[in-house]
């Protein structure tokens, strides 16, 4: 779904925002600290329900707000709104969709895909697994079937077998009740994660030939535990390290992704540029697969899009972006950085945050601005 109207209030320092966006490519530039990130966190809380930038929602907060409310209406028949609430004092999000209170943060995620490029988008390849293991489940999430459901139940197994080794007295009857648990719905999220490598692979490597000629790249996946073996057997025959170490040492919470240049990791091979083409690869491939498997279309935040790029590679990005036909939200302190690189009849809407004499930004449309005098 297309976001057609965004309203936020009491989010960082920015003034309170009501406009309407493109269904489009959506620009927004802006002085350093004005508040073009924020922006971009706004939605990325109304898609995620979490922050890119804080793991506390109360510190996204305007100093001098005691709460932050934010609101997207989705293109529909009828339109979706789509609210959240989050109060200094609460300690949870107040999450409303089409009027009616939303208990399962997996429905918010369901109805607004996104994807964000960011500086922090280097993590994927350098970063620890967790960050890697999102990024798999995410798009599984959305493709897969039941793949939240078997995800939930082998998580709720793992939390169970962890807290039974760490007890002083082994309960054997208990341990093997969750281990059986465990290793039927770790196979199931094994499973479906692989059956979303295979759609993803072909449609990352396409993807990723678009922005730049990488043949020896390769993307594995890694399950989390050996191949060879049955993930029942490996945890029952490992009872005793898991003991000792306090938790379940293999599983499906140790999956990951390879991403490898040769026999390298492809971190240590590749420019900072290439890396950031490679991640934005990712992040494209994924609502692509998206929109083909589910007719889902995917909503695109991209925070400083000349970060790491030349002007060549900024170019062939937007090109690839225009032939997506998708909505797209890019920031840039870089005014000429951000629009030359469209072609003529992209249809662009154009934004400014500017900073007020309190220091909080605004946002001003296009026309209300003669950027060669600013």
């Amino acid at each position: 779904m297309l976001i057609n109207r965004l309203n936020f209030n009491g989010l960082r320092n920015l003034s309170a925002v009501d406009f309407e966006p493109g269904p489009g490519i959506n620009l927004i530039v802006g002085a350093n600290g004005s508040g073009k990130t924020s922006l971009l966190e706004g939605i990325h809380i109304l898609g995620m329900g979490r922050s890119f930038r804080t793991r506390q929602l109360r510190n996204a907060i305007s100093h001098d707000a005691q709460s932050m409310t934010l609101f997207a209406r989705l293109d529909g028949e009828p339109p979706v709104p789509i609210g959240i609430r989050r109060s200094r004092d609460a300690p949870e999000l107040e999450i409303r969709m089409g009027g009616e209170r939303v208990e399962r943060l997996s429905q918010l995620i369901e109805t607004l895909p996104l994807q964000l490029v960011n500086p922090d988008a280097f993590r994927l390849l350098e970063g620890a697994p967790a960050g890697r293991r999102e990024f798999l489940d995410w798009g599984v999430f959305h493709v897969k079937h039941g793949f939240f459901d078997a995800w939930r139940r082998a998580r709720r197994a793992l939390k169970h077998r962890n807290a039974l080794l760490r007890r002083d007295r082994m309960d054997a009857k208990s341990l093997s009740a969750w281990e059986h648990e465990l290793a039927h719905w770790g196979d199931r999220v094994d499973s479906l994660r692989n059956d979303w490598m295979a759609e993803f692979l072909p449609v990352f490597e396409e993807t990723l030939s678009q922005l730049l000629a990488l043949p020896d790249l390769t993307l594995g996946y890694s399950r989390g535990w050996d191949r060879k073996r049955s993930l029942l057997d490996i945890l029952e025959q490992g009872r005793a390290t898991d003991q000792q170490m306090g938790f379940t040492q293999q599983g499906p919470q140790r999956a990951d992704l390879r991403i490898r240049l040769g026999r390298h990791p492809a971190v240590e091979v590749l420019s900072r540029g290439q890396q950031k083409l490679v991640v934005t690869a990712l992040k494209l491939a994924q609502g692509r697969l998206l929109e083909q498997t589910t007719g889902q279309s995917c909503l695109y935040l991209v925070d400083d899009l000349p970060a790491e790029l030349d002007a060549r590679h900024r170019q062939v990005f937007c090109r690839l972006l225009e032939s997506m036909r998708c909505q797209a939200f890019i920031t840039s302190v870089e005014h000429d950085a951000l629009v030359g690189p469209w072609q003529s009849q992209t249809p662009l809407e154009m934004f400014h945050v500017k900073h007020g004499s309190d220091g909080s930004g605004t946002l001003v449309p296009q026309a209300q601005i003669d950027f060669m005098t600013e």
